[in-house]
């Protein structure tokens, strides 16, 4: 069973950086795309970046383009996304989430693509 762990949140002033990792145990984490999400108190969650089994493919919302980047390293397991330049607008919870094919019906940062999670990640910018 595919067990998802999210760590590197934390409270960081505006314009600085994170990174978040997303840790995979019980299963080879290279037989899965992997997609960041992020849910802010109140509002609804939303896809931040997405990357393909292999890591040649990857994905941003309009709001991150530019300021994150998602990787992987299949030998370790785990997926990373970095975050610069960040702002207030960033603070929520950040998930990562894995599938082992996208169906096509959603878009591949849509929530209903990934049936395995993660507890979450709480990251703060604030001055």
């Amino acid at each position: 069973q595919l067990q998802l762990v999210e760590s590197g949140g934390g409270l960081v002033q505006p314009g600085g950086s994170l990174r978040l990792s997303c840790a995979a145990s019980g299963v080879r984490l290279s037989s899965y795309a992997i997609g960041w999400f992020r849910q802010a108190p109140g509002k609804e969650r939303e896809g931040v970046s997405c990357i393909n089994n292999s890591g040649r493919t990857t994905l941003y919302a309009d709001a991150v383009k530019g300021r994150f980047t998602i990787s992987r390293d299949n030998a370790k397991n785990t997926v990373y996304l970095q975050m610069n330049s960040l702002n207030p607008e960033d603070t929520a919870v950040y998930y990562c989430a894995a599938t082992d094919g996208y169906s096509g019906d959603y878009w591949p940062l849509s929530a209903y693509e990934y049936a395995y999670w993660g507890q979450g990640t709480q990251v703060t910018v604030s001055s």
